[in-house]
């Protein structure tokens, strides 16, 4: 008889519902197509400011939202982040309730909440557009002896001047508002998502 290590087997392999057998591109939804380069998301960027323009909110969240570069390289993720931030700052927070409730109401509105979840946290992690190396600098704690022990604080800078300020407290009402709509479970699924925005 063979002798065999079944530890060494790949028990995923044989799952039918593992990733293994089947690309996880098909999870992005297909309405749309997702730009895969800086141009691209541009040009996407110019729809969605036309649509906000014309006063259609929830049209432009939405388009925004479903054209997410989940394959894309950084510069069309970054372009693209910019643009998410855009309508959502564009957006009056005494419509967001009324946005995201008519956004979870169409066809395929969850997994539209969980881009949007994770567009906020990316937006939270960059310093909301990308200004978070710019505001914040690191100081010495210095120990006993003057000598530093290793510590850091994190200060912001020039918050009080608008800009990044003002966008994380955008970001935090959303974030209010679609976790009230969502649940905890919102946070989760982003969480544990492997496709980022």
């Amino acid at each position: 008889m063979a002798n065999i290590n079944y530890r060494t087997i790949n028990v995923d392999a044989y799952d039918p519902e593992s990733s293994y057998n089947f690309d996880l591109t098909t999870l992005q939804p297909a309405s749309l197509p997702a730009p895969s380069t800086s141009a691209e998301s541009a040009q996407i960027a110019q729809q969605v400011r036309q649509l906000l323009r014309a006063g259609d909110s929830l049209g432009a969240l939405s388009s925004a939202l479903e054209t997410a570069p989940l394959a894309g390289d950084e510069q069309a993720k970054q372009v693209h982040l910019t643009t998410v931030l855009e309508v959502l700052q564009g957006i009056r927070q005494a419509d967001a309730s009324r946005v995201l409730q008519e956004m979870l109401r169409q066809p395929g509105g969850n997994a539209l909440a969980d881009t949007l979840m994770k567009y906020i946290y990316k937006g939270m992690g960059s310093g909301a557009g990308g200004s978070a190396s710019r505001g914040m600098s690191p100081q010495s704690t210095g120990g006993v002896d003057g000598v530093s022990r290793g510590f850091s604080q994190i200060q912001a800078r020039n918050v009080s001047e608008g800009g990044s300020g003002q966008a994380m407290s955008v970001l935090l009402s959303w974030h209010e508002k679609l976790v009230e709509l969502v649940g905890v479970g919102g946070i989760v699924r982003v969480m544990s998502d492997r496709r980022t925005v």
